[in-house]
């Protein structure tokens, strides 16, 4: 489990076909250095096992089902990812649960200073941003104004939702620490719902079937 605090962001190295999955190499010393074969972490908001570790850099595999669900098949060397690793039992929870389980693909409508970039108060290392993300309809159910939300891996708060778009208000911590500083309009953008909403949700429908949600059920089920 996660919680959308990002550690630092990597860089990506390299893209390999390896058969039937696809290798990606990733430069991150502070956190790579930590990691043992098999761990896991996430990248940008995936949730991904770490291979061939060295001092600096891991490795780890892309399944058809991430390339196809995520941002991650679209990267190229160079970009900038987000890494966070998992979470201790017993640890505060600085943002909110997140998986790493994306459920689909946004993509970046905006990202503003608050203050606008022609004034003179205008100072980019210090200023709020606005970040606009049209997100996947299949998503829209899990969206709630002042709840939370991952992009990218990180957990952010929704200020306010207009059709399908969400408005995100952002620190200049955020804009520096992560890769949002380094995304374009157009960007695809890896969202993952609020899985408390999700259950919420679940919940409702498995009251109107009439099923009952049960500890038993939500172990067996992965949560």
């Amino acid at each position: 489990m996660f919680t959308g605090i990002v550690e630092q962001t990597g860089t990506l190295v390299s893209v390999v076909e390896l058969g039937g999955v696809r290798r990606i190499t990733v430069d991150a010393p502070s956190v790579a250095s930590r990691l043992r074969e098999g761990d896991s972490l996430a990248v940008s908001g995936v949730c991904l096992t770490a291979l061939d570790l060295d001092p600096r850099y891991f490795h780890a595999d892309l399944a058809q089902e991430t390339l196809d669900r995520t941002s991650l098949g679209t990267l190229k060397p160079g970009a900038q990812v987000n890494l966070e690793l998992p979470t201790a039992a017993g640890s505060p929870l600085g943002g909110h649960i997140v998986q790493g389980h994306v459920d689909g693909c946004g993509k970046l409508v905006a990202l503003d200073p608050v203050i606008p970039r022609d004034t003179p108060a205008f100072d980019e290392q210090t200023t709020d941003w606005t970040l606009k993300v049209r997100v996947p309809a299949s998503t829209l159910q899990w969206m709630v104004p002042k709840g939370s939300v991952a992009l990218e891996g990180i957990s952010l708060t929704i200020a306010c939702i207009d059709s399908d778009i969400i408005s995100i208000a952002i620190l200049p911590l955020t804009y520096w620490r992560t890769n949002l500083h380094t995304l374009a309009p157009g960007a695809p953008i890896n969202v993952e719902g609020d899985v408390l909403v999700k259950l919420a949700a679940q919940q409702i429908a498995a009251k109107k079937s009439g099923f009952e949600l049960t500890e038993d059920w939500l172990v067996a089920n992965g949560y």
